[in-house]
């Protein structure tokens, strides 16, 4: 990989615009467009594993943030908001309750009723 080549790719990975990291890499603004739309294609590898790291780099800063709001926010929606995210982040995110409902063995008055149940219930 060039060294245009690699300035593409970790620009890329901080702006998300092929054209725009193209241009930041040194490549002409005539040609940036379709230069970004091929090295973007060509080093999608490469751009994935370091968009990754970044990822990664940026977590332990994330997870004070979200510590710090948790603990020190003032509003209590924005310390709860933090409590969930850091809930959800840890696996610990409740279950969603669905309700299934098997037509198959109803009959038509039964099916009837229970849609008009459920359509009263959404006004």
């Amino acid at each position: 990989m060039s060294v245009m080549q690699d300035k593409f790719v970790e620009s890329y990975c901080l702006t998300g615009n092929a054209t725009k990291a193209a241009i930041m890499a040194g490549y002409s603004e005539n040609s940036a467009k379709q230069k970004g739309y091929e090295l973007k294609n060509k080093f999608a590898n490469e751009i994935a594993e370091r968009t990754g790291k970044l990822i990664s780099d940026m977590l332990p800063g994330a997870l004070s943030q979200l510590r710090f709001l948790m603990e020190e926010a003032t509003s209590e929606s924005v310390r709860l908001g933090a409590i969930k995210d850091i809930l959800d982040r840890a696996g610990l995110k409740p279950i969603e309750r669905t309700e299934v409902t098997t037509v198959d063995r109803m009959s038509t008055e039964e099916i009837q009723k229970e849609l008009d149940a459920l359509l009263s219930t959404r006004h």
